[in-house]
């Protein structure tokens, strides 16, 4: 018995040393709340490529395109091109008549997402020259751009950011729980990552769609295809140096899967390729915590600064290094394990103790709450110690939950202004079923550990175009 306790106090140490270790969260959901990064007008503007992904996107990519045609931005800098994925449909052919440039790609042995822009960005490096654009835009063909967008993002690419993330809105908040959880999430995150960081001028990171990174930074080519290539590029960039900044200003909408099969779909690739990049790049982050080389300072701008500056400059890539483990870490994988194994081993302490000593072992908390609720029911010590065991286990769970239900309840009350006009009801049944999506996620991520996982694309059905959409807000 005496090992099994000395596993549940390594184990629980072992939790308060991970859970110190993101001792940053909270200062960024306080710091979210009230601050985001300000940039001035720029005084100079750029020549962009716009980088689209699509798969049998037929039905939507037409909108998107036409949401970076109507940009006040002047239209002779953009350019737009389209990788037409293993498509079957007419998505290449309705790209093109929009003027998009448009690569065909059939490869049925390689087919995330990574690979088709590896493809696209090959092809662009062949045709144009990686250089010929200052910055690459990245979009999903679902996405519809705010028609200022751009030259938000422009104004944070004059101040010298090398990779830009932006505001994520939802064309289908509500159309069920599950749309509304995802854009909730996907807001939540801007409020108690995005913005925090950005006022602190640390990395944060990219999901997956919507920002804007520099030539430099793809200069030998798109190299993240896993599963999750967001988390890899966010990853590499900050152990190569970069900061990723974030402008709330410049908005952008995309559509939300509404199905729970294509949800679970989707979490369990996300977390496979949470775990990759675990993998991946763990290492390299962990050891930039202590070794950077001077990667810090190894511009011509920075090697001309202070020695106070580069002091600081050394630190913040540290500290940044550091913060990106935190987000590549599978912390909620480790949530499960730790729940169940806490359980399981403190279970077998009960056990054990009545297979030793008898069955007189357990406190009488169980029988007599049944007495104060008038619940005549006969259960031995045992049974009580094991209830016991699970309520206080399963009060964790319900803790856990209805701290999800505070933070839906705080993304509604923060971003009132943002999130387009919903019933009161619908907001009070979205924030009691938002913390479903963490739930999903932690089982997720235990399926992802036992099963091979293979991209596959979500179904895009909402042709809404940014018209519209500014005018339901």
């Amino acid at each position: 018995m005496e090992i099994l306790l000395l596993i549940i106090e390594i184990i629980n140490s072992s939790w308060s040393i991970i859970t110190a270790l993101f001792f940053m969260r909270p200062v960024y959901l306080i710091l979210g709340f009230f601050s985001t990064r300000k940039f001035a007008p720029a005084e100079n503007k750029y020549r962009y490529a716009v980088l689209i992904a699509a798969r049998n996107e037929e039905k939507v990519i037409g909108k998107l395109i036409e949401s970076i045609r109507c940009q006040d931005y002047p239209s002779h800098l953009v350019d737009i091109f389209v990788v037409a994925d293993n498509c079957t449909d007419k998505t290449a052919d309705v790209a093109r008549s929009l003027g998009a440039v448009c690569y065909e790609r059939d490869d049925k042995q390689r087919r995330t997402k990574g690979f088709a822009l590896q493809f696209l960005v090959e092809n662009i490096r062949k045709d144009y020259g990686i250089e010929y654009f200052d910055g690459y835009f990245l979009f999903d063909a679902d996405n519809l751009l705010s028609p200022d967008y751009i030259t938000k993002m422009n104004d944070s690419f004059d101040a010298g950011e090398k990779i830009i993330t932006s505001y994520r809105n939802t064309k289908n908040f509500d159309d069920n729980w599950i749309s509304a959880s995802y854009a909730l999430h996907w807001i939540r995150t801007i409020l108690t990552e995005h913005r925090a960081r950005s006022t602190l001028h640390i990395a944060t990171r990219i999901q997956g769609t919507g920002f804007l990174f520099a030539a430099e930074v793809i200069k030998d080519g798109w190299n993240y295809t896993s599963l999750t290539e967001d988390r890899a590029f966010c990853a590499d960039a900050v152990s190569n140096g970069y900061k990723i900044s974030y402008n709330n200003e410049a908005e952008f909408f995309d559509e939300q899967p509404v199905s729970i099969k294509i949800a679970m779909r989707q979490r369990i690739r996300w977390a496979k390729g949470h775990l990759q990049a675990m993998a991946e790049t763990g290492p390299k982050l962990f050891s930039h915590i202590f070794v950077t080389h001077g990667m810090a300072n190894d511009t011509e701008k920075a090697r001309s600064e202070s020695k106070a500056k580069q002091f600081f400059n050394n630190i913040r890539l540290r500290f940044m290094s550091f913060d990106m483990l935190t987000v590549v870490f599978p912390r909620s994988l480790c949530i499960v394990i730790k729940r169940v194994a806490v359980y399981v081993l403190r279970l077998a302490v009960i056990l054990g103790f009545v297979y030793y000593f008898g069955s007189e072992i357990a406190p009488s908390a169980v029988k007599v709450s049944f007495d104060l609720l008038g619940i005549n029911v006969t259960v031995s010590d045992t049974l009580a110690a094991v209830i016991l065991l699970t309520v206080f286990t399963l009060a964790s769970v319900v803790t856990s939950y209805l701290g999800g239900i505070i933070i839906g309840i705080y993304v509604f009350i923060a971003e009132r202004k943002r999130i387009k006009k919903i019933k009161w009801y619908k907001k009070v049944w979205f924030a009691l079923t938002f913390p479903m999506f963490d739930v999903i996620g932690r089982i997720s991520m235990v399926i992802a550990l036992f099963i091979k996982v293979e991209w596959k694309p979500i179904p895009h059905n909402v042709p809404k175009g940014i018209d519209e959409l500014v005018e339901m807000k």
